[in-house]
């Protein structure tokens, strides 16, 4: 059955209602547009009066009177004075148009999202901060979570981007394990993704959740502005260290914060290990390393992978050597340790003649061993000794006679470094993602920040000696004749290259006819300046 159409008088009439609810619609719009200054000045006479009955009640009795009276005065003055009565209209329409403008709310607590969001937090915090005899419980189940949380911030996207909570006295802060699931459950509840940096307040009773910015990983190879012995193994978050350097950051150069480590005589931390994960960059703070000692030392470089990461360095001015073989890693090793004891014995007559100690005994040794649990397990599999035997010498000795021992190796090979490596190797550096129980095995203590979702090369934890843990980013030094790396950086690294050393020709001298010629004991060359060790 065909549907019959609406009456004429009907379609007609819903159209002509359109159009006049439109129309009102765009009265109001332009009334309002129109009437706006009047709107706002007569919102702010009704707030000035408000505001005035509020004044008055508050004032006591007994000093109504001369506030009346003064009041009185001031309508008298302005009624006394040429134009008096314009001047107090026009001051007190303008009075009302500031009071009555309108104004962005401004926000004074946490909005719905929020709160809910801190009191799920709050009941999750319940069963490790409360115990069943307290009478007064800061923490227990439908409580108020607005005590125990004095401070909170949250970004655009409703997160937690800081929170200050405050514990009972009897909870256990004392005790890593206690800190540590707190700081686990925070982690879970605030949002994984982030690195979060827990600050303990063991004597207020006070815990700081604060989210920290990813460090940059811009910064590339440069000549840093230190002191010689001082050596920059990357970059730290502003607040963590009282010292910045200059740095070239893409096209602008500013201020960033330095781990610093220091080296010679008077250091405390005179060798460094660096462990990490397979590609987490301890080959490139290894160069980093290399390039600054050479401004003022010499280094000898053992590589116990075989990749030859490091033949940038060979034949370069104070590169004495670069080794990748067993046979010649010990040599190059056992060379060291002579010259250790070269310099130890040179020093001592020195000073006990009175003499300053000789410049070629202050100039400064560095010994860069990359992964020697590798070489000792070669050098077993060929009868030979424990590369790690030689270093010994320099390992004990080496801050009075001026050598620097850095050794670089993975988690895998952690288990096969001695007694002597561990122990004098106070200065330590983890990169690459790693859990905490990875990071406490080599710097001693947990981090007191949460590891990383992304980790890129160059990223991880320093320590020095018993100082704090500090977040480190390595300053990108990679391999220039590598064919992955960027120009950019392949020009960087090229430019902080020495210049090559010159061959050394030696004349031969013709044997006298009938005299035999002299046979020279059997030397290894490890140095292009002509230094040898006899066997």
């Amino acid at each position: 059955m065909a549907r019959r159409p609406l009456p004429r008088i009907l379609s007609s009439g819903s159209a002509s209602i359109t159009r006049s609810r439109e129309f009102a619609r765009t009265a109001a719009d332009n009334a309002t547009d129109v009437l706006h200054p009047l709107i706002t000045i007569t919102r702010g006479l009704r707030l000035l009066a408000g505001a005035g009955r509020q004044k008055w009640a508050a004032t006591p009795k007994d000093k109504r009177g001369p506030t009346l009276f003064l009041v009185a005065a001031c309508v008298l003055a302005f009624a006394l004075m040429p134009y008096g009565g314009l001047i107090a209209l026009v001051t007190v329409m303008g009075a009302a148009a500031w009071t009555g403008r309108e104004r962005t709310p401004v926000k004074t607590g946490p909005d719905e999202a929020e709160t809910a969001r801190l009191r799920s937090l709050y009941e999750a915090l319940v069963p490790y901060f409360s115990v069943a005899e307290d009478p007064g419980p800061l923490f227990s189940h439908g409580g108020d979570w607005e005590k125990a949380f004095s401070g909170y911030e949250f970004d655009g996207d409703g997160r937690l981007t800081r929170l200050q909570v405050t514990y009972p006295a009897y909870f256990t802060d004392s005790e890593a394990a206690s800190r540590a699931r707190i700081e686990r459950l925070l982690h879970a509840k605030s949002g994984r993704g982030r690195e979060y940096h827990f600050a303990w307040d063991e004597e207020g009773n006070r815990l700081v959740m604060s989210v920290l910015g990813a460090l940059p990983t811009s910064i590339g190879a440069q000549r840093f502005v230190t002191a010689p012995g001082e050596t920059v193994l990357g970059f730290t978050d502003g607040d963590a260290v009282q010292r910045t350097v200059p740095v070239h950051d893409g096209d602008t150069t500013r201020d960033a914060p330095p781990v610093v480590w220091r080296t010679g005589a008077r250091s405390t931390e005179p060798h460094l290990l660096v462990i990490g994960q397979p590609g987490s960059g301890t080959t490139t703070l290894m160069r980093s390393i290399a390039l600054q000692a050479l401004q003022h030392g010499d280094i000898l470089i053992v590589e116990g992978g075989g990749t030859g990461e490091y033949a940038c360095l060979t034949g370069r001015d104070g590169v004495l050597a670069v080794e990748c073989g067993p046979a010649g890693a010990l040599t190059t090793l056992e060379w060291a340790a002579h010259e250790t004891e070269r310099r130890l014995i040179a020093a001592n007559r020195a000073r006990q003649a009175g003499h300053p100690v000789p410049d070629d005994i202050r100039r400064p040794l560095w010994i860069l061993l990359d992964r020697p649990g590798v070489l000792g397990h070669l050098a077993a599999a060929d009868g030979r000794r424990d590369p790690q035997e030689l270093l010994q010498v320099p390992l004990r000795h080496g801050r009075a006679a001026n050598v620097t021992v850095v050794l670089t190796d993975q988690f895998d090979g952690l288990d096969t470094l001695g007694e002597t490596v561990r122990t004098h190797c106070r200065a330590r550096v983890v990169l690459g993602h790693c859990s905490r129980e990875q990071v406490e095995s080599v710097l001693g203590t947990e981090p007191h920040t949460t590891p990383a979702a992304d980790v890129p090369p160059g990223r991880g934890y320093a320590r020095l000696g018993t100082g704090p843990v500090l977040r480190l980013q390595v300053p990108a030094t990679p391999d220039p004749y590598d064919e992955a790396t960027g120009e950019a950086e392949r020009q960087a690294v090229l430019g902080l290259l020495p210049e090559r050393q010159e061959p050394v020709v030696e004349a031969a001298v013709p044997a006298a006819s009938g005299v035999p010629e002299p046979v020279l004991p059997r030397s290894v060359t490890v140095a292009a300046d002509g230094m040898a060790v006899t066997d």
